[in-house]
């Protein structure tokens, strides 16, 4: 299904209202039968990573590939180069790498002392300059059994520094972590919404490291400085499930409607979903509201709401078993205005 992203992408650019100005410009569905190595290369060995990390990161098919539209980062309890652990770390580097963006994945995190999975940026210079002097953007990481994950920048100030925050996350289902990224500032989203911002206008506190290209990893350490070691709790082998990776940049556009964005603030969690979801919004007068769910081709799928409402704030709770898994998108129409938004059933 995911293979025809693009007319997707097509179909959601006809839908959605003047206020979207991102467009599509690379992503990995992971719809080919093998990691696409145009897209990714592997760091391997068991250095510890500058962390005390455990594990030995091979590019073995046991700790890393594709199945089902989805990649599988594997980390196992085996004796391998000297290790305890093993597991994998894709990257970027050398081979697609951006500056500025909004880059997101969607993914669903194990959870278990000891366990350090992680979706996040480095400059591509990093070879020419060392770390910290590259940069480094913490898109996503979570540690242990914690329920929230963490957003953080690194970079060099006369010595490394970093800035970050975190944000409450039931890390066993799929979520959308992503930044958006440009000349002024990195703003860190869970679903589509922010919980954290840090300042790179002009360069501020010797930030022009986040002015330059910078390449994507995904990876699944074990132990090390910041999470502690594995224990007899930990359940090996476990895996950490990608089901897309995607950079989008932005276009000149219309201007956002500032309606659309500060009034009615249309959104739905949590987004990729299973079962259910709960759409949100806020009316400024009673109004006749209208919500409907529609398919990639156009075609109505399911009517949500279709009434009058008070004016005020609206959670809908809504069911989505019968429909089969795939990307929709839903439509709240009331009066003159207008929104529409995607959102994805995993199953």
């Amino acid at each position: 299904m995911k293979n025809i992203f693009l007319i997707i992408f097509f179909l959601f650019g006809f839908f959605q209202s003047k206020a979207q100005t991102w467009n599509l410009v690379w992503s990995d569905e992971f719809d080919n039968a093998n990691i696409n190595t145009s897209n990714w290369t592997y760091d391997i060995g068991g250095t510890g990573w500058g962390n005390n990390e455990l594990q030995y990161y091979t590019n073995n098919s046991t700790n890393s590939k594709t199945e089902n539209g989805k990649l599988l980062i594997i980390a196992k309890k085996e004796n391998y180069g000297g290790k305890n652990y093993t597991s994998a770390r894709l990257k970027g580097k050398g081979l697609q790498f951006f500056t500025y963006g909004k880059i997101e994945a969607c993914i669903k995190l194990p959870v278990g002392k000891g366990i350090w999975p992680a979706f996040w940026m480095l400059g591509n210079n990093i070879d020419q300059v060392g770390w910290p002097a590259c940069g480094e953007i913490d898109i996503m990481e979570h540690i242990n059994t914690e329920q929230k994950t963490y957003g953080t920048m690194h970079w060099d100030n006369g010595g490394h520094v970093s800035y970050g925050g975190d944000t409450a996350c039931n890390v066993t289902s799929y979520h959308v972590y992503s930044v958006e990224w440009n000349a002024d500032a990195i703003k860190w989203f869970l679903d589509g919404t922010k919980f954290w911002q840090g300042n790179i206008k002009n360069n501020i506190n010797s930030t022009d490291e986040f002015h330059l290209p910078f390449f994507i990893i995904l990876n699944m350490a074990i132990g090390g400085n910041w999470p502690g070691n594995p224990d007899g709790t930990t359940p090996f082998p476990d895996t950490m499930f990608v089901y897309y990776v995607r950079v989008y940049q932005e276009s000149a556009g219309i201007p956002e409607n500032p309606n659309s964005t500060h009034i009615y603030n249309l959104q739905n969690n949590p987004n990729p979903f299973n079962s259910s979801t709960s759409f949100s919004f806020n009316l400024p007068t009673k109004s006749f509201a209208s919500l409907k769910i529609y398919d990639i081709f156009g075609c109505e799928a399911a009517e949500v709401i279709s009434e009058e409402l008070p004016a005020g704030n609206h959670i809908i709770n809504w069911n989505a078993e019968k429909l089969p898994p795939g990307i929709y998108f839903y439509k709240l129409q009331t009066g003159s205005y207008s929104e529409t938004k995607n959102l994805v059933v995993i199953k």
